[in-house]
């Protein structure tokens, strides 16, 4: 099986559906799972636009590349009943969408998205081309609890989408390795393959650094795309090595 990682540079506009129409029109044929990054439709730094900007369910169902020949997994601010989430949404190739809310809203320094969106109320398995797949949003994964109702799903797929702003220049770059070490951890503990879709571009003062990736479940990165680059990363998984480790890891 293949999964694509759509790193891409998002507006602040809802323009954004044009650039998700043409990659998926490109790469649909090439891989059975498209992922985008967190809030990929709308842009990050919303604030009051949020409430123009914001997605019914409805109008996702409507969306062009719903229903597309491969599995199309992206980020909106989703509107339901008064109420607006960060949402990951997967649409089938069937058509048919799995919605996720994210569940940990930072509102500490430069991020205030608890003042804007409301929380999700946790994690939705649902089978997909990957196996057993389980969807979070940036911040989730900084959350140990999250994480630990993630393993308890026993997923074969962790798919992250993120908007993570570069921070803490340097000989390295300290908040990549900082999502390696979350990254890692979660492969392990949730003995699944993890996809980490992040964004690059500007936006409002911020730049995203992009390095989205894939990591086996033993934790070992299997690939990765260039840092501040746009790119869309194709990579094959191989669906034995999560059930050799959680044999491993619960029987030997």
């Amino acid at each position: 099986m293949t999964v694509a990682l759509a790193q891409i540079a998002p507006m602040l506009s809802r323009e954004n559906e044009a650039l998700h129409v043409a990659l998926v029109r490109t790469h649909e044929h090439a891989c059975d799972v498209l992922v985008f990054p967190e809030l990929s439709l709308n842009g990050y730094m919303l604030k009051d636009a949020i409430f123009e900007d914001a997605y019914t369910h409805e109008e996702l169902l409507k969306l062009p590349f719903v229903g597309a020949a491969c599995d199309v997994v992206f980020g909106c601010a989703l509107k339901e009943n008064h109420k607006i989430y960060n949402a990951a949404i997967y649409a089938k190739s069937t058509g048919e969408i799995t919605v996720y809310k994210k569940s940990t809203l930072p509102n500490y320094g430069l991020f205030q998205e608890a003042r804007f969106f409301f929380k999700g109320e946790g994690i939705i398995p649902f089978e997909t081309p990957l196996g057993r797949t389980v969807m979070a949003v940036c911040e989730d994964l900084f959350d140990v609890s999250f994480v630990a109702s993630v393993a308890k799903a026993n997923p074969d797929a962790v798919l992250v989408l993120s908007n993570s702003p570069a921070r803490g220049f340097g000989e390295e770059l300290t908040i990549e390795k900082t999502w390696e070490t979350l990254l890692g951890a979660c492969a392990i503990y949730c003995k699944a393959h993890v996809v980490f879709v992040n964004r690059v571009g500007f936006e409002d003062g911020l730049g995203f650094w992009g390095g989205s990736c894939v990591l086996a479940p033993t934790g070992a990165l299997v690939a990765k795309a260039p840092l501040f680059t746009p790119e869309c990363l194709h990579v094959k998984l191989n669906p034995s090595l999560g059930a050799v480790q959680k044999y491993h890891l619960r029987y030997t």
